[in-house]
């Protein structure tokens, strides 16, 4: 294997995994703005602390820390955008909200090249972390004041805004906004759900490609590219990523109800890359490049479509967050075993590794989506039935509470909006699921 780089990236995913569970409680029993604001100060911090690590051992604990503090960032996203914007909403704006990951790339490859050409004391790596913690700190204090913890709270919007935002979604998701009560049964379902099961097994199988973005640089050097050309190349590759989320994001809002085909769709051109790598002689150099950008710039929109989907396709505040854990958990394993299957001895061409990418991530996880767009179809046309006979009967939505009050007094019944009792797509069968 590659050696230091790997280890630490293992590192930083086994930090996932170890604090998935506890970061996620936190969010549903705390103020969600606050969770989030003490997130990016402690990440801020932690990356400043690198500049002090004296040996190898202290900086694997700092990589496990950054991994556990950031761990729940994506999880809380998602759920934040849930609150704001409806499922159709959600699926469209997904691309769009991770061009920032995507593009990232290009600021940070011409920020460390230049830090290579300081001369200073301070040694240059040392410098790019102080540069990126020096910019994450600032937006710690930013989110501690202004990121919301619901719509209702939220400072951007006026009084009627909130109203409106809160009923649409209301309106369209049939499912509650925010819950901070913890729910036993919401858990259990998640786990029996085996669509939730099965959006793990899919972010699972997709990550195990992931590490192709940690090798490209190793890679770009190998086929004869310089230092400077392979900064050129990777900010070239988070540009065209974020030209591919941009047109995921139309596509999306373009044709909806196509969530597994578009996702399928982004991991043909990893594939057609990946088969490239394998096939082309090793002297045509160009067309060598040209593949590995093509497979490592492109299977990432899929990982992105499905994580909004996971989230989008489950109701109950309980079980959005757990099912988001365990998607996260599949992302985490996955990028634990991804460094493995790069091994010294297969270079220059790691063809077992190729392998394994296009038959295990970029064959089986459209496989996988394909299987829960069915299970959802067949959930979907059963409710739409049932829903016809609801209205035929006069009901449109509404459920039942049972006040229970004092010895002496009659239980009081009370009809509400079902979309207030923070029920489970399960339990709620006016929920349609996003396809």
């Amino acid at each position: 294997m590659f050696g230091a780089d790997e280890l630490i990236h293992t590192n930083i995913r086994e930090g996932y995994l170890v604090a998935q569970w506890p970061a996620t409680y936190a969010l549903q029993r705390l103020p969600f703005g606050k969770v989030i604001a003490t997130i990016v100060f402690s990440w801020s911090v932690i990356v400043y602390l690198h500049c002090v690590a004296t040996n190898y051992a202290g900086l694997i604990v700092l990589r496990l820390l950054l991994g556990a503090v950031e761990s729940v960032v994506i999880p809380a996203l998602e759920v934040t955008l849930s609150m704001f914007f409806t499922k159709e909403e959600h699926a469209t704006l997904q691309p769009i909200f991770f061009t920032c990951c995507l593009g990232s790339p290009i600021p940070a490859g011409f920020i460390a090249y230049g830090l290579l050409h300081t001369h200073s004391h301070v040694l240059p790596w040392k410098l790019f972390m102080i540069t990126t913690a020096s910019m994450t700190l600032p937006l710690s204090i930013y989110c501690w004041f202004l990121y919301p913890n619901n719509p209702s709270e939220a400072r951007f919007l006026t009084l009627s805004e909130k109203v409106w935002t809160i009923q649409r979604v209301h309106k369209a998701n049939r499912a509650s906004i925010e819950q901070k009560t913890f729910k036993k049964e919401q858990f259990i379902e998640t786990l029996k759900d085996p669509v939730s099961w099965l959006f793990a097994l899919q972010c699972f199988t997709n990550q195990i490609a992931n590490n192709l973005a940690y090798q490209q640089t190793l890679l770009y050097v190998s086929l004869g590219v310089s230092n400077l050309g392979s900064t050129l190349v990777s900010a070239a590759g988070g540009g065209f990523s974020v030209l591919c989320a941009i047109i995921a994001s139309y596509l999306l809002h373009k044709f909806p109800g196509y969530n597994a085909h578009w996702a399928a769709f982004w991991f043909l051109p990893a594939l057609a890359g990946g088969i490239g790598m394998i096939s082309l002689d090793w002297s045509n150099k160009l067309g060598l490049l040209a593949c590995l950008v093509l497979a490592g710039s492109t299977f990432g929109i899929s990982y992105i479509i499905a994580l909004g989907w996971t989230i989008s396709s489950a109701s109950g505040y309980t079980k959005k967050l757990t099912r988001n854990v365990m998607f996260m958990l599949g992302y985490s394993i996955a990028n634990i075993i991804s460094p493995q299957i790069w091994v010294a001895r297969d270079a220059p061409r790691y063809y077992p590794a190729w392998g394994v990418q296009i038959v295990v991530s970029w064959i089986g996880t459209p496989a996988l989506l394909f299987v829960i767009r069915a299970i959802l179809a067949r959930r979907n046309k059963q409710r739409k039935i049932w829903i016809e006979e609801q209205k035929a009967l006069g009901h449109h939505g509404s459920g039942i509470i049972k006040l229970q009050k004092g010895n002496d007094e009659e239980e009081q019944v009370v009809e509400t909006d079902i979309a207030a009792l923070d029920l489970t797509d399960l339990q709620n069968s006016y929920f349609v699921y996003p396809l």
